[in-house]
Order: structure tokens, then sequence, then C-alpha cells
């Protein structure tokens, strides 16, 4: 298959074109074996030997993967947690990074505490404001700058080519964590980026089924050697039926996200200057402080999550989560069912998160029950 003349989406429907060598299927079978036997040269028939770093079911997913974001190689990992830290357990001790202030509560939560204990610098600066990204860069000190566009819940929108730029005069990397914009609305490497990292348990599964995450590399320099080594020598993967359940996931990608992109804009549009509400969070709105640059740098959408803030307190925010009946009270994002979620409970008290925010993740059920649910929802609370 002469992937230059075909669109992304056909080349992620197709899985590559891959098929089964023996037998010709065109859903390739899924290797369980944990070790590979060699030849009577003690040569090996493939490269694989052990599964932990080299099993043959990861390959076509992350071939998939490398080849809609447009980078040269790409890990698989047990969970998007083990694939935002790997970039950072490829670090040394005494390098500095610097961070979004407001971000997905995992990754700040592990870099306060392993992080540091581990002798990284971190900073945590809004990394959508470009003079605070550049004031805190320290050139030849800084290694690693992270973005994440949009992000996680308040969905502000990086520049990422000035972003890069900011990184690079530096001497950092710049590592961009692109789950809620997936490749086809942003390809970071496209503006600059080194590194893209997902959540594959989100959108590139997109089925609620499947704990994985990936790590997506421009070039094949020394951090990512480092990354490989890192997955190789802890085994943070994910088993061979869930590497075949996310392949499965992703040839459905561009129907499912532009499905939810379209609905979250009718959303926005719809409850933006609500009487219930006093914001509604969404790139794709005018309003949006990031609108320019996202039109500019997302592609055919603006993506599926939105927040909105409530007129009231964190109780009045729950009684709007609990009131509804279509958007699930759940954890997560990028499923084919709508979610809705209360973050400032579940991040705890350490949470940045605005306590009247509501999260939601909108999935491909129709766009008009799933406004109707939230108004009944808005009017019961």
């Amino acid at each position: 298959m002469n992937k230059r003349e075909l669109h992304p989406a056909t080349r992620a429907a197709q899985g590559l074109g891959w098929q089964c060598p023996v037998t010709g299927a065109v859903v390739p079978p899924i290797h369980v074996s944990t070790t590979f036997a060699r030849g009577d040269d003690y040569e090996l028939p493939a490269e694989h030997d052990y599964a932990r770093d080299k099993n043959p079911s990861f390959n076509q997913p992350e071939a998939v993967i490398a080849d809609l974001e447009g980078g040269v190689d790409a890990l698989l990992f047990s969970s998007g947690m083990a694939a935002c830290v790997a970039p950072f357990q490829a670090l040394r001790h005494g390098d500095h990074v610097v961070v979004p202030d407001i971000m997905y509560y995992g990754l700040p939560k592990w870099l306060r505490g392993f992080g540091v204990d581990r002798g990284l610098s971190v900073d945590f600066v809004p990394t959508a404001d470009m003079n605070a990204l550049a004031a805190a860069v320290r050139p030849g000190k800084t290694k690693l700058v992270w973005t994440e566009s949009p992000c996680n819940p308040v969905w502000r929108v990086t520049d990422l080519a000035r972003a890069a730029n900011i990184a690079h005069d530096a001497g950092a990397q710049l590592a961009v964590d692109s789950t809620a914009a997936t490749p086809v609305l942003t390809r970071p490497f496209e503006h600059g980026a080194d590194l893209v990292i997902h959540a594959a348990t989100k959108y590139l599964n997109g089925h609620s089924d499947v704990m994985a995450g990936a790590v997506v590399a421009k070039q094949k320099d020394g951090i990512w050697e480092r990354i490989v080594d890192h997955r190789a020598l802890t085994g943070p993967i994910l088993g061979s039926f869930e590497a075949f359940l996310l392949t499965r996931g992703m040839r459905t990608l561009y129907l499912r996200v532009q499905a939810a992109s379209q609905s979250a804009l009718a959303i926005a549009e719809h409850f933006e200057g609500h009487s219930a509400l006093t914001h509604v969070l969404y790139p794709g709105l005018p309003g949006h402080p990031d609108y320019d640059v996202a039109k500019r740098q997302m592609v055919g959408g603006f993506g599926g999550m939105l927040s909105f803030r409530v007129k009231g307190d964190a109780e009045t925010a729950r009684r709007v989560a609990a009131a509804c009946t279509l958007f699930k009270p759940a954890t997560s994002l990028g499923g084919v069912e709508s979610l809705i979620e209360h973050r400032g409970t579940v991040e705890g008290s350490e949470s940045l998160t605005p306590k009247d925010l509501l999260r939601l993740s909108v999935g491909i059920e129709d766009a008009d029950d799933l406004i109707a649910d939230l108004e009944e929802a808005l009017a019961a609370a």
C-alpha cells in the first residue's frame, strides 16, 4: 500500500493494510507467547526474543500510531500515566523540566513526589502563555518542556511552534501530550515537537475497554533510546489482547473524533451564555483566549472535550452531574459514550481545578439528545 496516496483516515481504517502472512487474514493474529525460539544457528527468525520489550502484537498498533503522527517510531505502554512518566524517567539527576500548571492531575502529582525525589528540578507554569514559558526555561539546564494541548480540564491551547522554538533555543526538547487533540486534529511534529504522548485508553482506543499509552518519536535520538531502554528494563507494557483491541479501536478513530468534535461544538455554542453557567470552556468558541491558535493549529475541528463552570459551588456542580441521564458521571474521556465529571472531587484536596467546573467528554450520540440531557440536568439542579 502506497500510503503517500492515501488519506490518514484510510490508513487508520485499513490498519496500514496489514494482514497475516500465513493465512491472509485481514485482522492479524494475537500473539500470546512470552518467549520465542531460536533456530539451529541460535539466531532469531524474527526480531522477537522476549515479549516484555519485543511483542509481535505491538508491531501493528505501534506502526499505526507512528504513521498517523508522522513519527519515526512509537512505543506502547500499559497506561497513559506509564507513557507520560517515561520521558521523565529518561532524564538524569539534576535535569530541569518545565510543565503546565494545570494539566491531567496524575502527572504533576508524580512529578512533585517521585520526580523531585529522583532529582528532577520542576517548574510549573501556564505553558499557553509564551512569555511565562520563555521566562521559565533555563538555557543549558532545561532538558524537557512538556505541554498538553488542549490542556485538561480547562482546554487552553498551546502555540506549539512558538513553544518548540523556546524549548529548542534553550537546548531542550518539546514533548506534547496530544491525547485530547489526537492526530486527527493536531500533528505536533509538524509544529516542531520532539515527542508526542497519548493516553491511548482515551480516543485512540475509543471504547473504554483498554488501558494503554503511547510515546512517539520525531527522531531516534539519545532521549528516545533511553525511553526504549526504560520500557525494556522496567516492563510497563500492555497485554497482547489489549494491543489487538487498541488496533481495532484506531480503525474508527477519524469517524469517532470528527463526530465528537461536531457535537461538542454544537453543545458549546448552545450553552454559551446560558443562565445556569458562568463559563463554557471550549477552544472552538471565538471568545476562548486561544481561539486563534486553535483555529490555526487544530485541523478539522476543536475536539470532543469541553467544560462547564456552573453558577454555584461544588455541590451545585455535583448535582448537575448526578441529574444527567445520557452523560454518565464517570472518570475518563474519549469513548463512544458521553461522560461528565466533577474534577475537583476526583482530584482531591490538592486540585487546582475550579470547584464549580464540570468536565464533559462528548461521545458519538445524537447532539440534540445530549443538549436536552444537559438542559434537563441544569434545570433539575
